[in-house]
This record gives structure tokens, sequence and C-alpha cells, in this order.
């Protein structure tokens, strides 16, 4: 019997797989400047177009363009973090900030409402997918806020079509 501490290399095939939905998972580190927006508009468009979820491009780049302006907005630090990821029929967008939580509660509730009000397009496109967004305190060391927006599939596909016409009764 022999021990090793090293873990065996799993075969890969040497056929390549075209990326599917539910494999999209990707992060970015943004500068925290006036450009990242457009960065990160600009690196979603080709994440969707690669994984097939063109469908869900426009709510998904005014999330992402909303969040990441949010972002740099607030943050204290030379970066922001956004992440993408599709699971369960919903794509999640995520924006990390370095601005930390405040411990005076009228201090927090000022903040609070600041970004609120920044985000209230966000809110918008999220309530027209049938989607949610928050932010709160982030949980990864390093701590700051999180902020996010779950768009469903569905809803993000019939994002900006007109409403179905409204029959009228014949008199």
């Amino acid at each position: 019997m022999s021990v090793s501490r090293c873990p065996v290399a799993p075969t890969l095939s040497a056929a390549p797989t075209a990326p599917v939905p539910e494999t999209l998972a990707y992060g970015f580190t943004l500068p925290a400047q006036l450009t990242s927006p457009a960065l990160a508009r600009a690196a979603s468009r080709e994440v969707l177009r690669a994984h097939g979820l063109m469908g869900l491009l426009d709510p998904v780049l005014q999330a992402v363009s909303e969040l990441t302006a949010v972002a740099c907005q607030f943050t204290a630090s030379a970066d922001v973090y956004l992440s993408l990821r599709y699971r369960a029929s919903a794509l999640q967008v995520i924006a990390y900030d370095s601005h930390p939580r405040h411990t005076h509660p009228k201090l927090a509730t000022a903040c609070d409402t600041r970004r609120r009000a920044a985000l209230r397009f966000l809110s918008c496109v999220c309530r027209a997918c049938g989607g949610t967004w928050g932010f709160g305190e982030a949980r990864e060391p390093g701590g700051g806020t999180r902020m996010w927006a779950t768009l469903p599939s569905t809803g993000a596909r019939a994002y900006g079509s007109p409403p179905a016409p409204v029959s009228l009764p014949s008199k």
C-alpha cells in the first residue's frame, strides 16, 4: 500500500465543452473608478454571450451597472468586487465594497437610507423581473458591504417587453 500526500490529478477530456448557463460563476476585482461600471458591463455581456444567456442581457447589465457604481461610490478601498452566478434558473449579481456597517444607530440608518436611494433604479429592475435585491454586512474576511440582485430567468427574459394588450368588451 502506497500513501501519497498529493491528490491524483483527474483525467480531463481533450475536447472542451461549451459553457452552459449552469456553469456561469465569475468574479471580477475592479478599480473603484468611474470607468468600472462600463468595464463590468462589457465583461458581463461576454459572460452572458458565452453561456447562452443573451435573453437576460438588459436587466443583468442594468443590475451590474447599478451595483458596481454604488460600490465604487461607497468603498474606501482602491477596488470593488463583482460576482455573477447562475443557479436555480436565476442570475445573481453581487457587489462588495469596503464600507463597513456603522455601529452608531443614527449613522447606520442615514447610511442605509443613502445606499437605498442610490439603488432605487435597481429596485425597479428587480421588481419588473420578479427578483429580489438588498444589501447588508459582508460575511467575508475584511468586512464591508455586500449588495445583491437576483433576477429569475423567466422574469428577466420578459423584462422590457410590452404588456399584453387588454381586450375591451365589445358593445
